[in-house]
């Protein structure tokens, strides 16, 4: 029987309170995000769903300290983030954060092995490469490549790279944007089985309604605002996902 996760919904990762975006661009001003209030549990998998333009991405960057919100403030666990200098945010970037793009952007003269140890040079307590290629499916592709990898296999090591140090969070921009349904949904129960197994806080942004199925929680973004943040009573695994 398929043991339960457990979500801590005591144990706040992050607390985002009255968090706003401007862009300026010349005279132009863009409203990226407008007040947005929001909790993140221990151990959920989120979905931020939303079309381009929505304000996902800025959410999920900021969440991730690779961007600065305008206004408001946003804690990691007791730590005020952007009360912070450049010295601790690059500390939670590294010790804290997972970050999986919709490219892979593995170094090519390097193998899936060699491309996972780069990060856990710069961990105080880090996976094996084979460690977290085999929690992907890949510990037999470890001495390939990124060009005798396929693009799934390409994005399980990037998955692979980003868990290695052990993060508490793993943020994921569009993971199967680039991938067919068959592919994206491979790389989709590797992101499924990190959060269940390691219990990683893992939060993922799409425009793929389909995947919400996967999540714990699905927060939908309309124009820079939260429009909705429902808890999943029905969720199904990724393998009964289709779209």
């Amino acid at each position: 029987m398929k043991q339960e996760k457990k979500i801590h919904a005591n144990k706040i990762v992050f607390h985002a309170r009255d968090v706003s975006k401007i862009y300026s661009m010349g005279e132009i001003r863009v409203n990226a995000l407008h007040g947005i209030n929001l909790e993140i549990n221990s151990g959920e998998l989120v979905v931020l769903l939303g079309p381009s333009g929505s304000g996902k991405s800025t959410l999920l960057n900021i969440l991730g300290a690779l961007d600065t919100p305008t206004e408001g403030t946003v804690r990691f666990k007791d730590q005020d983030l952007f009360d912070s200098d450049e010295e601790r945010l690059t500390l939670f970037r590294r010790e804290h954060v997972g970050f999986v793009f919709q490219f892979y952007n593995l170094i090519p003269s390097l193998t899936a092995s060699e491309n996972v140890a780069l990060v856990t040079e710069l961990s105080s307590n880090p996976m094996t490469s084979e460690e977290a290629l085999g929690l992907v499916g890949l510990l037999d592709r470890k001495d390939h490549f990124p060009a005798q990898l396929s693009g799934g296999e390409q994005q399980r090591v990037s998955i692979a790279r980003a868990i290695a140090k052990r993060p508490d969070v793993l943020l994921c921009d569009e993971p199967t944007g680039a991938l067919d349904f068959k592919t994206g949904r491979v790389v989709l129960e590797a992101i499924e089985k990190v959060n269940h197994e390691l219990g990683t806080t893992t939060i993922i942004i799409t425009h793929n309604a389909s995947i919400t199925g996967m999540a714990d929680r699905i927060i939908t973004m309309r124009d820079g605002t939260i429009f909705s943040d429902e808890k999943n009573t029905k969720r199904i695994s990724v393998g009964e996902i289709s779209w």
